[in-house]
């Protein structure tokens, strides 16, 4: 079945496996995704194509500096004709959510979003209305243009099971997508996927096992991120001002047993763990100003962790 819907998906996405992947597992998993890459990768059309092929509403908030938090959660309108207050549901009210540049929109707005990403709910004068299941946000943020943006902070970030980077695609891939431009084609795309095969498929992913030494490998390279020094890596402690949080342990155990199930196996392998850490981790590590100077990334440094912590 997995197979299935990444073929399907392909039919539209010319190659970006890691975010066909990662989109995946975070809605398998009941997570959310932050995806930063430059404009025109397919990341729009990757979401969009991903809600066609399980059968899930999909809706697009364009984030700009002048957006409201009631344009993204909803408000109450009076009802002329009924002299009392109704509630518009706003756009977050769907399934697949994609929050286009989150960075170009406002503290209040990134909050609205994020509160409504943990709670699953949201507030609209005195009622809490409940968002569907299942519901997934897919933020984007452009690396390039920084003129104008806001910056979500650590703290936010956090909320992200994963963040994603998409670069460019390769050249026999670009060729691919310049011809099925010129050619027009627009395939149309099936639906594979119901409610009751959705609630399987996520009974799967809660089956798979992870054993006990995997679970302290595990951990271990997440206290290696708090405290280096106590674990062998003397020489990253000068690189890492905050290293990840209990929320980090949480997602990086359920992505590993996502990256499992995606290979089809009920149990998860050190591999899985190594390819889960740093999208899971990437943005849970904040590296010094001394990593900074020597261009010395969050990948670096989960890439040292992960070469030095012992293999069970």
């Amino acid at each position: 079945m997995i197979q299935e819907i990444r073929e399907e998906i392909h039919k539209v996405v010319v190659g970006h496996e890691e975010l066909i992947d990662a989109m995946l597992v975070a809605l398998f998993g009941g997570g959310h995704l932050y995806v930063e890459g430059v404009p025109g990768v397919a990341k729009t059309t990757a979401v969009k194509a991903l809600s066609q092929v399980l059968g899930f509403e999909f809706r697009r908030i364009q984030f700009t500096p002048d957006l409201l938090p009631a344009d993204i959660t909803g408000s109450e309108v009076l009802d002329l004709e009924h002299h009392d207050f109704r509630i518009r549901k706003g756009p977050i009210f769907t399934q697949l959510l994609l929050a286009d540049e989150i960075n170009r929109a406002g503290a209040k707005v990134q909050s609205a979003l994020l509160e409504a990403m943990a709670e699953r709910q949201v507030t609209i004068g005195e009622e809490s209305h409940p968002l569907p299941r299942p519901f997934m946000v897919l933020a984007t943020a452009n690396p390039l243009e920084q003129e104008g943006t806001y910056e979500l902070p650590e703290a936010s970030l956090d909320r992200f099971m994963m963040k994603v980077r998409v670069g460019y695609n390769r050249h026999e891939e670009e060729k691919e997508i310049v011809l099925r431009a010129a050619r027009k084609e627009m395939p149309e795309l099936r639906t594979l996927v119901g409610p009751e095969e959705f609630d399987l498929l996520q009974k799967q992913i809660d089956a798979v096992h992870m054993d006990d030494a995997l679970l302290e490998y595990l951990l271990g390279i997440v206290f290696a991120t708090r405290e280096p020094q106590a674990h062998g890596l003397g020489e990253l402690a000068e690189l890492i001002d905050y290293g990840a949080g209990p929320r980090g342990s949480i997602e990086l155990y359920r992505a590993s047993r996502g990256y499992a199930w995606l290979a089809g196996r009920d149990f998860v392998t050190p591999a899985d763990i190594a390819r889960a850490a740093y999208p899971v981790l990437r943005h849970r590590i904040l590296p010094s100003y001394r990593a900074s100077a020597e261009k010395i990334d969050a990948d670096e440094i989960l890439r040292r962790i992960l070469e030095q912590t012992p293999v069970p």
